[in-house]
C-alpha cells in the first residue's frame, strides 16, 4: 500500500464522514418535531436535551473526523 493510496482512502472517508454529518444536522433541523417524537418512544428526554445530546453527538463526531480523517490527510499531504 503506497502513501498515495493511503492519502486518497483519507480523503474519500473524510469526505464522506462530512456527508454524513451533514445529512445527520438536516435530519435534526427540517423533520425536528418527527424525529424528537420518534426518540420519545425509546428515551425519555425533554426537547432541549433531545438537541442538546444530538449537538454534542454532531460535536464529538466533527472532532472525530478532523482528528482521524482531515489531520492525517493534510500531514501526508505535507510529507509528499
Amino acid at each position: 500500500m503506497t502513501i498515495q493510496i493511503v492519502r486518497e482512502a483519507l480523503l474519500w472517508c473524510t469526505l464522506i464522514n462530512y456527508g454524513v454529518l451533514i445529512i445527520w444536522f438536516l435530519l435534526l433541523v427540517l423533520p425536528h418535531e418527527w424525529l424528537y417524537r420518534l426518540w420519545q418512544k425509546w428515551f425519555q428526554l425533554s426537547d432541549e436535551q433531545f438537541d442538546g445530546v444530538n449537538f454534542a453527538g454532531m460535536a464529538l463526531y466533527k472532532v472525530g473526523i478532523i482528528l482521524f480523517n482531515l489531520v492525517p490527510y493534510v500531514a501526508l499531504r505535507i510529507v509528499t
